[in-house]
């Protein structure tokens, strides 16, 4: 089978009425699909890592952050690289060959969960190589830029990345169940307060292994590459465009948000409200949030392509803003009573809904943004992307320094605040406002 289609022309109507619609589509399919597969490798340990310490393992509060925060900082820097690769080794490869080197992370947690002696720096190197999965995504999505014509971007990328979301509810939802079934090893006795239980669970990296290996099989011998290529020097010029930093700014405030919330999420829960009577389980509750911002990402696509992408992500910044706000000034960051955690649920999953809405937003805008140089547009995405990956990591560890050394997250909502302040001003300045320069 050819690598390298000869042709690829989707906003020939014609071509892509008789060729590409079936082409891209595919594509889309299968390439959704993977990339699920990889926000669920990529956010496995996030869940692990709150049954770690209840099997055993005496690891300490920092040390549990920094376990959630390595896939970020592994995904962020691999984000950077596959950014460059599919105009030089095209989709097919560069899919196949990522999907497969999954398989690391995948056996490795398994076995060292296995093991009471495995020391705190394997699990280290362990959770670092999760972040394979995050890292792929700036590979995923300047492929299906350039499949599809512009007016149907925001639709196939909003997909594409809103379904790919799932896996993070799919890491978070899944692992209470799948380990509780007996598997390849040794069980584990689970303590939760009085109660104790038999679990295994390696399950929870195992159980992606076949479904990694068939999905690099699919990949090889279905995905094709579109024949639009450039070295790793011609696609440094991104760096010299101010829009590139500017539209850097706005999606670590949307996907950064989301992906920092997601994997900090199962651990905020167990440090603000483990201590009281009748406590929660962190993941009854955290796969939810993850899966409200990936469903508003998916369905806000179609509505970025007909109303604009800047507005929404306007509103987006300004919504973030006041929610996170007011989980300062209700306590909820502070809690006395677990009676303030419903409401403390309630107002992350509408951090996680609009981040995700932003999500869309954002990569709407960038097509329209680069619309004179369409490589330089996924370029520009796969770089957005690689940085905002770093979101799990800088959220994991400023939660947990805010914790440290003042006994909660509070000073980190600030912060964001004042982030978020900068990008939607930004956003107002350069895309949004009446006369603009890039309105999008």
């Amino acid at each position: 089978m050819e690598t390298w289609l000869t042709h690829w022309d989707p906003e020939n109507t014609e071509f892509w009425k008789k060729t590409g619609r079936k082409i891209a589509w595919r594509t889309l399919f299968i390439t959704t699909v993977g990339l699920t597969f990889s926000f669920a490798t990529w956010f496995m340990m996030s869940a692990i890592v709150v049954r770690i310490p209840q099997i055993g393992f005496k690891f300490d509060t920092m040390q549990l952050f920094w376990l959630a925060a390595m896939p970020g900082l592994a995904g962020g820097t691999l984000r950077i690289i596959n950014m460059f690769l599919i105009p030089i080794y095209g989709t097919r490869h560069v899919i196949t060959y990522t999907t497969i080197l999954k398989l690391i992370p995948c056996l490795g947690i398994g076995l060292a969960v296995m093991n009471p002696n495995t020391p705190f720096w394997v699990f280290m190197v362990l959770a670092f190589t999760a972040g394979f999965g995050g890292g792929d995504f700036s590979s995923y999505m300047p492929s299906t830029r350039f499949f599809f014509p512009k007016h149907m971007q925001g639709t196939a990328l909003g997909v594409q990345a809103g379904i790919g979301n799932f896996g993070v509810s799919v890491a978070q939802f899944i692992t209470p169940w799948i380990i509780g079934i007996a598997s390849f090893g040794a069980s584990q006795t689970l303590s939760i307060g009085d109660t104790t239980k038999t679990v295994w669970l390696q399950n929870a990296a195992f159980w992606y292994a076949p479904f990694l290996i068939i999905g690099g099989m699919i990949a090889w011998n279905f995905l094709r590459s579109v024949p639009i290529k450039a070295s790793f020097k011609e696609q440094l010029d991104i760096f010299k465009l101010k829009h590139t930093w500017f539209c850097t700014v706005t999606y670590i405030m949307t996907f950064g948000s989301f992906s920092g919330l997601a994997a900090a999420f199962p651990l905020l829960i167990k440090n603000l409200y483990g201590s009281f009577d009748g406590a929660p389980d962190p993941l009854t509750y955290a796969f939810l949030g993850p899966l409200v911002g990936s469903l508003s990402r998916t369905m806000f696509g179609p509505v970025a392509d007909r109303f604009g992408g800047a507005i929404l992500t306007h509103i987006t910044g300004i919504v973030l803003i006041i929610t996170s706000l007011a989980m300062v000034f209700m306590g909820l960051l502070t809690p006395t009573s677990l009676d303030q955690f419903p409401l403390f649920v309630i107002l992350m999953l509408v951090l996680f809904f609009f981040a995700g809405i932003g999500n869309a937003a954002t990569f709407r805008q960038y097509p329209i943004i680069f619309a004179d140089n369409p490589r330089q547009g996924a370029g520009v995405i796969g770089w957005t992307a690689g940085v905002a990956a770093y979101g799990p990591f800088i959220f994991s560890i400023l939660i947990g320094l805010s914790i440290t050394h003042t006994g909660s997250p509070v000073m980190f909502f600030y912060g964001m605040v004042v982030f978020f302040l900068i990008a939607i001003a930004i956003n107002w300045w350069y895309y949004t406002r009446k006369g603009c320069e890039k309105p999008s």
